[in-house]
């Protein structure tokens, strides 16, 4: 849904390419459609019985050969032929059974290139998009791949992160997962496991949980696929698995071609012309960079894209056979921490590592430029990534608000998410986050808001303006730009923030906000006093 057309009664709002969400925080399809629901309708059927029957009816007009050919042949080989003409060809080979694979969310370090929007969160636990939180993205790509056997594993800041797990993809509640499960994996020390410290890395922190697959329930797993949760991207996880066992791999690595600007954030590898990684290189510098350079049109991109982007990088999402996986972890690295800097370049060397093209919208939501840039993006004539999409939508919490009420705004290529209060203001290309308020005169320019988690009540907002305190939300006649609003902010009336001098880098906690690469980033729950100019 690019737009959706906002009707209200005694109120005149000028709406431009605006997105209103939802009342429900999940989208309106059951997750069962995920887990095997048959590719063959009811009307499908009955439409093959249907020519099934007059094939037959026909055929008893016809000669004493044909006849004698459909009293020997059973109905159900006759809907059988019926269907190969008009059912489109299928692939023959069988499609990996999603229920012998197992995904590992990595929870993430401790965030420090996301503060402060991490300095009382995990980062997957960081809100996206209005009304979602990054993770709910690889876990609604598992959904939407039929994975229903997930871990998740976390250690900074995880309270958010665990609340929003159990209320979203739980039993009862939240997502069917049938005989599937979603567990979180806090950080332990674990002894005889090398645990007597806490995760030192990603590898060291599966390397912790490795006696899970030796459980009962984890006995048919074949593969184990590794996942970050601070990505931006949707992808069918199976494609992923089906490319790794097709090719007899014993680890496998999501790859995105990489431009020069961006490819010294990544690990770079190269490849042979049958996709298996010859080498890996973990964020190179200088000569080392150029060294990774490679045609990519072995990728199959175009002459000009392969010439614009030299370099493959590693996504951070891995598939691994099950038994590699433990060997590498436990016996052959047992002290390797990383699986981008150490597991990955030493198994280049020795196993069959190869590379899975992945060439769809991809983000890595890993500093505070990246997620400023990848939200606005959203707000986009088509955007790159869309939560919109009815056959592989994004989960998230039901959260039951009420649809955004809007009184005599000008809103234009925006996204305002449900439960919103906007009253006579101005808002351009923004997004606007689950209960935020907005009073009159006010304007938002390349902004995000990440919204509120509870409501004041009308008293309530009145006796802290009487008080001289300031509610939630933005007052009147504020002029905001280039900023990121955390939850629960209280912004004074008459405040300008615009960073009119353009600083990159400021730290003013005491005054409630930071500045990161340009972006003036107001900290949750802080106050800006009425007629600040930041």
């Amino acid at each position: 849904m690019a737009a959706a057309a906002v009707t209200s009664v005694g109120w005149h709002c000028a709406v431009k390419n605006v997105a209103v969400a939802s009342t429900s925080g999940v989208a309106e399809r059951s997750a069962e459609a995920s887990f095997g629901r048959s590719a063959f309708r009811g009307d499908a059927v009955s439409g093959f019985l249907k020519q099934g029957n007059r094939v037959l009816d026909s055929s008893r007009s016809g000669s004493s050969r044909q006849q004698s050919v459909f009293k020997r042949a059973p109905i159900s080989s006759v809907i059988t032929e019926v269907a190969k003409k008009t059912v489109q060809p299928v692939d023959e080979s069988p499609r990996a059974d999603p229920k012998t694979v197992v995904s590992l969310i990595l929870g993430g370090g401790a965030g420090t290139r996301l503060f402060p929007l991490t300095k009382r969160r995990a980062k997957p636990a960081v809100p996206i998009g209005g009304g979602y939180r990054l993770i709910d993205v690889p876990m609604s790509n598992c959904i939407n791949s039929g994975i229903n056997k997930v871990f998740i594993l976390t250690q900074f800041n995880s309270a958010s992160l665990n609340r929003h797990l159990a209320r979203t993809y739980n039993f009862g509640n939240g997502i069917n997962f049938g005989d599937g499960f979603v567990e979180v994996l806090a950080a332990t020390q674990t002894p005889g496991e090398g645990g007597k410290e806490w995760f030192q890395g990603t590898a060291d922190a599966v390397r912790q949980y490795l006696w899970l697959f030796e459980d009962a329930k984890n006995k048919n797993l074949e593969d184990v696929l590794i996942l970050s949760g601070d990505h931006l991207y949707r992808m069918d996880y199976m494609d992923f698995v089906e490319k790794h066992r097709n090719s007899g791999a014993d680890i496998t690595i999501s790859c995105v071609p990489m431009d020069d600007s961006r490819a010294s954030d990544y690990g770079l590898m190269k490849i042979d012309d049958t996709g298996r990684v010859l080498y890996f290189s973990e964020k190179p510098k200088g000569a080392d960079l150029k060294a990774m350079e490679v045609d990519t049109s072995v990728l199959g991109l175009s002459a000009e894209d392969a010439k614009s982007k030299p370099y493959i990088a590693s996504m951070g999402i891995y598939v691994f056979k099950k038994e590699i996986l433990q060997k590498l972890l436990r016996w052959r690295y047992p002290t390797a921490n990383d699986f981008g800097s150490e597991i990955i370049p030493a198994s280049a060397k020795e196993f069959n590592v190869q590379a899975y093209l992945f060439d769809d919208y991809w983000e890595d939501i890993g500093t505070i430029k990246s997620f400023f840039d990848a939200n606005l993006g959203l707000t986009a004539q088509p955007p790159k990534f869309s939560f919109y999409d009815a056959v592989k939508p994004i989960f998230t919490s039901p959260r039951y608000l009420p649809p955004s009420k809007i009184e005599k705004c000008r809103v234009e290529d925006s996204i305002i998410s449900h439960g919103c209060f906007l009253r006579d203001c101005s808002i351009k290309h923004s997004i606007v986050g689950i209960r935020s308020q907005m009073a009159s005169g006010s304007a938002l320019k390349d902004t995000m808001m990440l919204g509120a988690d509870y409501y004041e009540t009308d008293a309530e907002r009145a006796a802290l303006i009487a008080e001289g305190k300031v509610p939630i939300g933005v007052g009147a006649n504020c002029k905001i730009s280039n900023c990121i609003i955390d939850k629960n902010a209280r912004i004074g009336s008459n405040v300008v923030i615009a960073n009119a001098d353009n600083v990159q880098e400021a730290e003013r906690a005491s005054q409630g906000y930071y500045i990161r690469s340009g972006i003036v980033v107001i900290l949750k729950n802080s106050t800006i006093a009425p007629g600040t100019v930041i």
